[in-house]
């Protein structure tokens, strides 16, 4: 029986002061709403039919549409493994973005975006090791990525040290030794080029003083000027570090100034604590025009061969950079200083010193003074130590 002509049917609308809706009106409501209901369902089907034809639709076109979309963001990148080698450097902790720019300013790879995108979809990428690296200019990113990875291949490096206080001399001589094998006098002949060099400014064209000490890895098949960049770049960094330039025009004191008595610095002294107050020593005797009369600055010229002190023949050797003979500081630096001693030398320390003296040559212990009787009393001290050590002095 349809439900539409139920006898047990109510007037909702009674009570409500509305006119009582008949059966039949009823019954035709009903009928309406059922034809809603199945219009709805249509009209799905309809909607679920157009997305799918969208979505095969995409599916059809997604090979051309990813081209497209690849060529609108395309990064510019070479193509092959690259021609002219060249060195790069990267170090600890250092992100894929800025390997990737690294990269880039070297002209190892067209674009840093290219080598990023290379190293995005290459999880291998998260071990690149640090390290110099012996690279190609203008390799695919691809090309690049791998050769980094295959480390055999790209960090071939020979490992050299330079002790602080080495003369320009000594490093040439040092380099020339090494397993390198450079060419004969490729290294003397690098040093009488210093404009290749990298130096600052003030160095007046001499690399005397701007060859930073330490341990250098030398990527195969460098050269004695590659090499020898490296250190005056260490020099220039240490230096900004320092601030030196214009810290030691702060204090009224010429940047290449402050690199000699730096020099003079380690040469005269092993204690760290001691640096600054050597430093003072040599102002106050160039502020009174007192000579300086530093053997080490002797020893430059005539050669130290183990010993500390100089003879009074030596002591009257012409030559400019005698400080026992002549006022002021000698024309150039006289080795490589370190950070520590090129700090000192535009920090001195505050005191009215003028004279040091080693008092122990194994313990490096110096005695500072202000008056030449105590210095004298600290002389003594020295040849007492000399006299119980005859084979140290």
């Amino acid at each position: 029986m349809d439900e539409d002509l139920n006898e047990g049917d109510e007037d909702l609308g009674t009570g409500l002061g509305l006119r009582p809706e008949s059966r039949v009106e009823r019954r035709a409501n009903r009928r309406r709403a059922r034809g809603r209901r199945a219009f709805g369902c249509f009209a799905g089907v309809i909607s679920l039919l157009v997305v799918g034809s969208l979505v095969a639709g995409a599916v059809v076109g997604f090979g051309k549409g990813k081209d497209a979309i690849e060529q609108l963001f395309a990064a510019p990148d070479y193509s092959g493994a690259g021609k002219d080698p060249v060195v790069v450097e990267i170090s600890k902790g250092q992100a894929t973005k800025s390997i990737a720019d690294t990269l880039e300013k070297k002209g190892v790879v067209k674009s840093a975006r290219a080598f990023e995108r290379v190293a995005r979809d290459d999880p291998r990428s998260l071990q690149i090791q640090a390290g110099t690296y012996t690279l190609k200019k203008e390799m695919s990113a691809k090309a690049a990525l791998a050769l980094m990875l295959d480390t055999a291949k790209s960090i071939l490096v020979t490992r050299i040290s330079f002790r602080a206080g080495w003369t320009k001399a000594e490093v040439s001589d040092n380099l020339q030794k090494s397993k390198l094998k450079l060419p004969a006098g490729a290294a003397a002949g690098a040093l009488a080029k210093p404009a290749s060099l990298g130096l600052p400014a003030y160095a007046h064209n001499n690399a005397e003083g701007f060859l930073y000490p330490g341990t250098y890895d030398i990527p195969k098949g460098a050269t004695a000027y590659t090499i020898l960049k490296q250190m005056t770049a260490k020099y220039a960094k240490t230096a900004a570090d320092l601030n030196l330039v214009k810290t030691a025009q702060h204090k009224k004191l010429d940047p290449y100034q402050a690199v000699i008595v730096a020099s003079i610095i380690g040469a005269e002294t092993n204690r760290p604590q001691d640096y600054a107050k050597v430093a003072r020593v040599i102002y106050n005797r160039l502020a009174s025009g007192q000579k300086l009369q530093m053997d080490s600055t002797i020893h430059y010229v005539v050669g130290r061969n183990g010993g500390v002190f100089t003879t009074p023949e030596q002591r009257e050797n012409p030559s400019p950079y005698n400080t026992y003979k002549y006022k002021g500081l000698p024309p150039t630096p006289i080795n490589s200083p370190t950070k520590d001693t090129l700090r000192a030398a535009i920090n001195p320390a505050q005191g009215s010193w003028r004279y040091f003296t080693l008092i122990n040559l194994d313990t490096g212990e110096t005695a500072f003074a202000t008056t030449s009787t105590e210095h004298e009393a600290n002389v003594k001290k020295l040849q007492a130590w000399c006299a119980a050590h005859k084979d140290r002095c």
